[in-house]
Order: C-alpha cells, then structure tokens, then sequence
C-alpha cells in the first residue's frame, strides 16, 4: 500500500506494508523460497486484528447502497471459500470513504475497500471481484502471520535456530540492513502474485473472467498509482511485472472459466472485457527531420475499434479529461488514431516534426492513452521527454 494519506500512514506496519493492491517493485525469480509455514497455535495476527479492530471500523462503513455491487460479489467468492477454508474468520466487506485508491484485509477476515477504488469498480462486478479476491486470498494464506515471520527470521540474521513465531524472541540488530530490506520486498511481491494466483482462480469458480484483473491493474495504472519504475525495496510488484509473472496463471484461469461457464456473458461477472497491452514506447529520428513514435500493443476481447491519443501536458489533467469525453479533444493537446488491433501485435505510430531549440522549453509529449468506444482509459503507457 502506498501511505498516500496520513490516517492512512498511521495504521500500524502489520497491515500497510504488503498486504494490499498497489505500490510497485522489481521483478524476481519464480523460485524464490516460499518463506515460513504458520505454526498452527500461532495467533500473534489475530491479536492484532482484535486490538485494531475498533479504529478500523471507526474508519469504515458496511458496504451498502452505491457499494451493493461489491457487497454482492464479496458474498458469492465468501461462499466458494467456506469448503475449503483452514482459517477461522468472520468475513466482512467495509468502505473507507478517503477518495483514496487502495483495498487491504485484516486477519479477522475483514476487508477494506478505499472510496477510490470502490468508485472505480462502480458497478462492474468483474472489477470487484479482482479487488476482493485478491484481499480473500490474503486472509486464506495468513499471509499477515507469514510476513511477521519472516520479519522475525530477518532480524535474527536469517539462522536455522529460529524457533517461527516466538514473540519472547529478541530483536536482533540486523547485520546488514540494505540486504533485508532487499529480501523482506522480495518476500512480499512474491506473496502478492501468489496471492493474485489463487484470486484468479476463485474468481473463476465463481464466473468472474480472469480478465478483469489486468483490467484493474491497467486502470489503476492510467490513474498514475503504481509506477512502473522498479524498486528492490518495494513491497509491491509493478504491474508490468504483474501482467508478466501471471501470464500462465491468466491462462490456466480463463481456462477453467470456460470450463464451468461455456456462456461467458451468462455467468455472474458477464464477458470478459477489453484489455490493451501495450508495450514500452520507441522514438526515432528519420532522415526528414521528424520524430516516429511507435507503440506496440496487443488487444484481447475486442469488437470493434480502440482510440490511441499522443498527450501533451500533465497526466492527471490528462486522465481526467479521457476519463469523461465531455469536451472535444484539444487540438493543441493531442493527437489520436484508430486502431482495430486485430494482429497478435499491432504497432501504432505517431509522425511529429523535430522540434527546434527555440521550442524546446514549452510543452512536451508525456503520455499515450488508449480509450475504448467509451472513452474510458484501457491502458497508458509513458514517454520519453518530447518537446512539442
């Protein structure tokens, strides 16, 4: 989770450092070491979750009136977990009304959705259920307890001796600082793609189409929450690091999702919706003195066309504006084109002219959207400066 907001920067470590949707990290090996089982009479998280309890619902709201589209799909993944559940909990869906844009869980079995992103989801059940699948299976893999340990077997210097889950331990100094916080952001955006794993498949069971978890991450994306630059300290991966590590997985889920709901726009979350890839931008200098900007992309899901808009100026002016197609394009500001991204990769690219070192201080190029027959923003991706 990103400490965007200060109450939010005020909840204790347990649950604001890796067990949440956004913030961004290097990539790593699939390899990596799983980190510590939990010892069954371990119940360091729970007494945690009790004691925070009453300020985290003071900051809350049941998820009721506009949220009755999460509350609906929070209940149906609720149900296909209860068979094989081996933790005890009492499962509750809550808003947090701070504009923000983030969902985490409590060991409780509580999940906490930030307005933002409740808003984002709106009434797409298929947006909800990447945002609450992703938090159940946190709560299912005790990863709060797992992270602590793990912790723990840092700030002993990693040794054999360790006895998991002893609170009676003593702190450690840790011997080398940069490594182990290098290694805790390892261990935690492993958690996170291991938890989108087994939220991909929940959310097939249930008849949500894989899909959509991209498709939250790419929206999440094009609001500028998660960079895609990398970080070995962070506690998150980036989404293009997502995107790629859970490519098998998306996969296998859609597959099973075929499987139990062959009429895909019959099942709970409907079919699955529009999904751009898009590649890092290149940018070329040709003989004529103009610069060729060439984006390539890869649609799935798609009938029909996508609009590609070059923008100039600040993202979130930007983001605003193709969010809500209410107002022409400025003329000054953009340039777009059609696209049928029909080829399993479809470059596009934009022809500008060089410009002079007089113009090089104004208004620069920074980002390219790519906009469904809607308007709204299936995918961003960033651009070297570019000088207008």
């Amino acid at each position: 989770m990103e400490c965007s907001s200060s109450k939010r920067c005020r909840l204790p470590l347990l649950f604001t450092a890796c067990i949440s949707l956004i913030v961004c990290g290097a990539a790593w090996g699939q390899n990596e070491a799983a980190g510590p089982e939990v010892p069954a009479a371990f119940n360091l998280d729970k007494k945690a979750a009790e004691r925070l309890r009453p300020q985290l619902m003071q900051q809350s709201i049941a998820a009721s009136g506009r949220y009755a589209t999460g509350r609906t799909v929070f209940d149906r993944l609720v149900d296909r977990t209860l068979a094989a559940s081996r933790v005890d909990v009492a499962w509750q869906l809550r808003i947090v009304e701070d504009n923000e844009f983030n969902a985490y869980s409590s060991p409780d079995g509580t999940v906490y959705v930030e307005s933002g992103l409740a808003r984002l989801a709106g009434s797409s059940s298929g947006l909800w259920a990447a945002i609450l699948s992703h938090e159940i299976a946190h709560v299912m893999r005790r990863d709060w307890a797992r992270r602590y340990l793990y912790q723990k077997y840092l700030e002993n210097g990693g040794g054999t001796g360790l006895v998991l889950g002893d609170p009676r331990l003593p702190g450690a100094s840790w011997s080398d600082s940069e490594k182990a916080s290098a290694d805790m952001g390892r261990f935690c955006r492993q958690m996170e793609v291991e938890a989108d794993r087994e939220g991909l498949m929940l959310m097939a069971n249930a008849g949500y189409h894989p899909d959509f978890v991209p498709a939250l991450h790419h929206s999440l994306h094009a609001q500028g929450l998660g960079a895609r630059a990398a970080s070995i300290y962070a506690m998150h991966p980036c989404w293009q690091e997502r995107d790629h590590e859970l490519s098998r997985a998306y996969s296998t889920a859609a597959l099973e999702f075929a499987r139990l709901w062959p009429e895909w726009y019959a099942s709970p979350g409907g079919n699955p919706p529009v999904l751009v890839f898009a590649e890092e931008a290149t940018v070329k200098k040709t003989a004529a003195r103009e610069l060729q900007i060439q984006i390539p992309m890869r649609c799935q899901n798609l009938a029909g066309t996508v609009e590609v808009v070059l923008s100039s100026g600040s993202g979130s002016s930007g983001i605003a504006r193709h969010a809500n197609l209410s107002e022409p394009a400025g003329l000054d500001s953009e340039m777009s084109q059609l696209t049928g991204c029909t080829s399993p990769k479809t470059t596009v690219t934009f022809t500008l002219a060089e410009p002079s070192a007089s113009q090089k201080s104004g208004e620069s190029w920074t980002s390219v959207y790519v906009l469904d027959s809607f308007g709204a923003v299936l995918e961003r991706a960033d651009l070297p400066k570019l000088h207008r």
